[in-house]
């Protein structure tokens, strides 16, 4: 079954955990390492033939347009994951269409690609935000991965449907690719990378995928960041929840990463839902 690999396209000083340590303003300050950490990403993807759908910060897309055409050269979807990285559920109808316009005509700008698909930060599509599925039919979505299905601090509607499927709403519809997970004691445990990937062991993941193939029939969801394969980089000092969850295991990302990709097939998202987009 070809599964959907999906890279979220920040630095590691754009990460929700440390946005109250790390201003928007500031961001110039830091040291960049997301050409070389993408570029990484994009050479491993090539040794394995696999493309993927790369949700690319406008504001990274502005600073380093060269990254985001290389991207789209080299054969792999680009969506949106926001302008600024800010929280969908901390923003107005009006901030949150701004900031998507936005990143969405910076991506085709560069691209010459129309956009389909969003990610929104920290998978911030909560009960609370179900509204901005009407803003991106209406900015000309066709699809959203933005709701995980589980139980978190800062994100999460524990209660949605765990598999793709078109939502309707007052302006449209627009399908919904929640990421990944199985059931578990009668709870939805994350599979689908990032600090998941980070935290379980390889082979439990790999459990899971092929639970979600062979038992339940449905493709996986994958996601990761760049900065999770770069552990030399620069520490910031946030709290200690956040800098645990930002640090851990993270030289193990790349053989994990590679692991996975020499054991399932994956693509980009409007490929592997090329019937529903």
């Amino acid at each position: 079954m070809l599964n959907a690999l999906t890279i979220d396209v920040e630095d590691y000083f754009m990460v929700s955990g440390f946005a109250e340590i790390v201003k928007y303003d500031d961001w110039p300050l830091f040291e960049s390492r997301i050409e070389r950490n993408t570029h990484r990403i994009l050479d491993l993807f090539d040794e394995h033939g696999v493309q993927a759908t790369f949700f690319v910060l406008g504001w990274v897309a502005e600073h380093y347009p060269g990254l985001v055409a290389e991207i789209s050269r080299r054969g792999h979807e680009l969506a949106s994951h926001s302008y600024r990285h800010r929280l969908a559920y901390g923003l107005s109808k009006r901030e949150f269409r701004e900031d998507t316009r936005a990143s969405k005509r910076i991506l085709e700008d560069i691209s010459g690609k129309v956009v389909l698909g969003y990610r929104a930060p920290s998978y911030s599509v909560t009960n609370e935000s179900l509204w901005v599925l009407e803003v991106l039919v209406e900015e000309g979505f066709s699809y959203d991965s933005s709701i995980f299905p589980i139980r978190h601090d800062r994100y999460g509607i524990p209660g949605f449907k765990r598999f793709p499927g078109k939502i309707k709403n007052d302006s449209g519809e627009i399908l919904e690719v929640p990421l990944s997970t199985v059931r578990l004691l009668g709870n939805n445990i994350p599979i689908a990378g990032g600090g998941y990937l980070r935290l379980f062991p390889v082979s439990f993941i790999e459990w899971g995928i092929r639970s979600l193939n062979d038992r339940e029939a449905h493709p996986a969801i994958v996601y990761l960041h760049p900065w999770e394969l770069d552990p030399g980089q620069p520490k910031i000092n946030g709290s200690r929840l956040s800098v645990f969850r930002h640090n851990l295991n993270m030289r193990k990302t790349y053989a994990k990463l590679n692991r996975l990709l020499e054991s399932f097939r994956f693509g980009p998202i409007r490929e592997v839902f090329a019937d529903s987009i």
